[in-house]
């Protein structure tokens, strides 16, 4: 009996309080529960959400017209990139990598999103005539319309990245991260 404290091995979680947000973390994942709660998480969010339902109307669709390309690439690359960014801000990856500056990183990729994305949706809007005499004319309309709400959400994201960056975050842009 006298070698039981020897003999022990243990793994604790612990829910911790970091500048306003909640982290959980178990073993070595830590997830920062207050990205989500933040108004640049929710934007990311509503980014991946209406960026999905814009290239799924235009894939839903037959191309007829070239610029389509350059909207699916510009949609479904962005689409991708974000969902990547959004986790490694959720699990905390800017702790384990703080040689990137990443307040920086996350304005520039916001703001070239923006620039993308309002090309992506000049390309759609354009192009939407030619579908008029088809069934498939709601969905370009459709996904014209969420080309430019998406670009409106990153230009948001920009400005709030822009805020964190400058270290003028205030309640908003710092209360998880970098974003």
């Amino acid at each position: 009996m006298s070698d039981f404290p020897d003999n022990v091995a243990t793994e604790t979680s612990s829910t911790q309080s970091q500048q306003g947000g909640s982290s959980f973390q178990l073993a070595s994942i830590s997830m920062d529960l207050g990205l989500i709660k933040s108004i640049p998480g929710i934007l990311m969010l509503a980014e991946i959400g209406l960026g999905l339902l814009q290239w799924a109307l235009i894939a839903s669709a037959s191309s007829l017209i070239p610029a389509y390309g350059w909207v699916m690439f510009v949609a479904v690359t962005l689409w991708l990139l974000t969902i990547i960014l959004f986790f490694m801000l959720f699990f905390g990856a800017y702790h384990k990598l703080s040689s990137v500056p990443w307040p920086m990183l996350v304005m520039v990729y916001n703001a070239m999103a923006t620039v993308l994305y309002l090309t992506a949706f000049l390309a759609n809007a354009a192009s939407v005539a030619p579908y008029i005499s088809t069934s498939f004319y709601g969905h370009m309309a459709a996904a014209a319309f969420f080309g430019i709400v998406v670009t409106l959400l990153y230009g948001a994201s920009t400005f709030f990245s822009y805020l964190a960056w400058k270290g003028d975050g205030g309640n908003t842009a710092s209360n998880s991260g970098p974003a």
